[in-house]
């Protein structure tokens, strides 16, 4: 048994729906306990350690211990062009991502590249995420190899891809279907690592890759679903241009069979009534990522439009369009981009986007995301004093909330004191 000893918080559901007050669990002087890479018990340091003297203890002063963030669009290939300079979406791909992701018919580059994309995840604070790999099955094969060595929950899957890109990175309808088949049989529900079909965004795939992609969610139920939607405008009218025959965008996607619970749309952000009508029908979900929509021009995410429609957002950072891993920034981001809207973004449900609603996002809210017992031990230790800066601002908090905006607005890798994944040390500042 391990007791981690901080100021705790963690939340039981969404502000949004319960009220604020409701929503969420805070200990002052708070105990973790941990056993076997799950939660026995979180709740008053005093109450606690007299009830398991013999616990093994680990006091953080000055920290805020909270479940590890979810990050629930990110693309690992695209880490070696972060923050590459100066593009919409469509030539984004072409100047940068594609040519990136070539590289990754290399296996050994691959692997390489995720060590350092996890690390980077780590640093950040983030343990669990819904990843790209490339068109290439080993890059897949290489990202769960080294999230395996490490014990983490990922999901993950190759790209499918068989239009509109360059020809070293095309499939075929066919054989992207036997390549995620053989992928799916291989790694899903392997320990911690579950599977997503990965058809980029409608442009690239043809309609039979859509309706076989379709398939594969049928053939093996429990799968994920990640793509791209509505993030550009350039993008909408080729979509239009590319399926008359769909009603809207998501359509393209309804008709082959691709909206469910574990199906996760990135971006959103110029959808029509009937495309959010049809996500709330659906269960379907979807991945804000502020960062990146600012970062190439894109739009403003409607969250409060997710919320009146009750569709389950998540956080995504969406690197390497996102400039940074750091979840922290990335709500930092979120929060300005809903003001730019007359919508304040909660601290509470800020960090509730970051924990609990990305694993229900994800539909992985029995797994991971809060602090109930029987769950998975990720969790990380926020540094509330990390630097000079952060130090002097929190002595004149006054609240609970300002801090976690503070820690927010001025947050990046530095407050991630520590991160434990499945209660075992997985960084240490």
């Amino acid at each position: 048994m391990q007791a981690f000893r901080a100021s705790i918080l963690h939340f039981l559901d969404d502000p949004d729906q319960v009220g604020e007050a409701e929503s969420y669990q805070y200990f002052e002087d708070g105990i973790l306990l941990v056993k076997g890479g799950q939660i026995e018990a979180v709740g008053n340091a005093e109450e606690l350690l007299a009830a398991h003297p013999e616990a093994e203890l680990h006091r953080f002063e000055n920290s805020l211990i909270t479940p590890g963030f979810i990050d629930t669009h990110i693309h690992y290939p695209q880490t070696e062009i972060i923050a590459a300079y100066g593009e919409r979406l469509l030539e984004w791909l072409e100047t940068y991502t594609y040519p990136a992701e070539i590289k990754f018919a290399d296996r050994t580059y691959a692997r390489s590249v995720a060590e350092r994309f996890l690390d980077e995840m780590l640093r950040c604070g983030t343990t669990t995420a819904l990843v790209f790999g490339t068109v290439h099955p080993g890059s897949v094969d290489a990202f769960f190899e080294a999230c395996e060595q490490r014990e983490l929950r990922m999901i993950a899957g190759k790209v499918l891809m068989d239009r509109n890109a360059p020809d070293e990175l095309l499939d075929s309808a066919e054989q992207g279907y036997l390549d995620s088949k053989n992928l799916i049989e291989k790694w899903h529900g392997r320990g911690r690592l579950s599977y997503a079909v990965t058809p980029r965004f409608a442009i690239t795939s043809t309609p039979r890759q859509l309706q076989l992609a379709g398939r594969l969610l049928r053939e093996h139920p429990g799968v994920f679903l990640q793509t791209h939607l509505s993030e550009n405008p350039s993008e909408l009218r080729w979509v239009e241009e590319l399926y008359p025959d769909s009603k809207h965008y998501l359509d393209v996607y309804d008709q082959a069979g691709l909206t469910g619970r574990r199906s996760v749309f990135a971006h959103c952000l110029h959808l029509c009534d009937g495309e959010w009508r049809r996500l709330a029908e659906t269960s379907s979900n979807i991945a804000f990522c502020p960062a990146s929509n600012l970062f190439l021009g894109s739009g403003l995410f409607k969250l409060k439009r997710a919320v009146a429609e009750g569709v389950c957002v998540g956080m995504g950072t969406d690197v390497g369009a996102g400039p940074s891993f750091s979840l922290l920034q990335t709500l930092a981001d979120a929060y300005k981009t809903q003001q730019l809207q007359e919508y304040g973004l909660n601290p509470f449900k800020a960090f509730y986007l970051a924990t609990l609603g990305g694993a229900r996002c994800l539909d992985f809210e029995h797994l991971i995301g809060n602090f109930a017992a029987g769950k998975e031990a990720d969790f990380l230790v926020l540094d509330k004093v990390a630097s000079p800066l952060l130090e002097y601002r929190m002595r004149h908090c006054d609240s609970l909330a300002e801090q976690l905006s503070v820690m927010a607005m001025l947050g990046d890798d530095r407050l991630t004191g520590a991160v434990y994944v499945a209660g075992k040390l997985a960084y240490r500042k």
